[in-house]
């Protein structure tokens, strides 16, 4: 990040953090221009790892039938859920709709059975789990709080939204979370075919940053 980037991204958040009764969140809104994506292979579905963290717990799901992995991702604060559920959770609108507040992974035995289940809700939404294949457990949850997902969303409007941080954090953990993001991004579609950034708190009004 650009010197005069930095001041001006010092400047906003020290005018607006410590305001409200929570920890706000910082949050990025990137636009782009030049890009169909309606088309499926322009359409991101990015796993960012921030350099210095979100600054809070990301919050993971872990479908799990496996003693092991359900106690050891249950230890590290993730919510688990057996296959025994599924039933229950795909005839329930309020609990479908909780998952999309989670980051959602399976053992892979699990798959199938997910598939079938919430297939229909979670595959439109991009939100269908990561299969635990290998991967040790507290690795996976470890890399999830530390990540950001940046999805193409509804009728795929050129913006994807994503948080980096909290008003917390130092402004240069901020900008290294925010060059990232960008970078990962501009990989995907081309640093040309970015428009604008503009980076806000949870309730302040947004700031063009680029």
């Amino acid at each position: 990040m650009e010197k005069e980037q930095l001041e001006r991204l010092e400047a906003f958040i020290n005018e607006n953090k410590g305001k409200r009764k929570f920890t706000q969140s910082v949050e990025l809104a990137i636009n782009f221009k030049g890009i169909d994506f309606a088309k499926q292979d322009n359409r991101l579905n990015l796993q960012v790892m921030l350099p210095e963290g979100r600054g809070k717990e990301s919050r993971a799901l872990v479908f799990a039938d496996s003693k092991n992995i359900a106690e050891r991702a249950a230890g590290l604060g993730a919510k688990v859920v057996p296959s025994s559920e599924l039933g229950a959770i795909a005839s329930n609108k309020a609990r479908m709709a909780e998952l999309l507040d989670y980051e959602l992974v399976a053992e892979p035995a699990l798959m199938a059975p997910i598939a079938k289940a919430l297939g229909q809700f979670l595959g439109p939404k991009n939100k269908m789990p990561k299969p635990l294949v290998g991967l040790d457990v507290a690795n996976v949850i470890n890399t999830i709080s530390k990540s950001v997902y940046i999805r193409s969303k509804g009728k795929y409007l050129p913006t994807v939204h994503c948080v980096v941080g909290t008003e917390k954090m130092a402004v240069q953990q901020l900008a290294a979370n925010i060059d990232e993001v960008v970078g990962s991004i501009a990989k995907k579609v081309g640093r040309q075919n970015i428009r604008s950034v503009y980076v806000k708190l949870t309730m302040s009004a947004p700031m063009k940053l680029q």
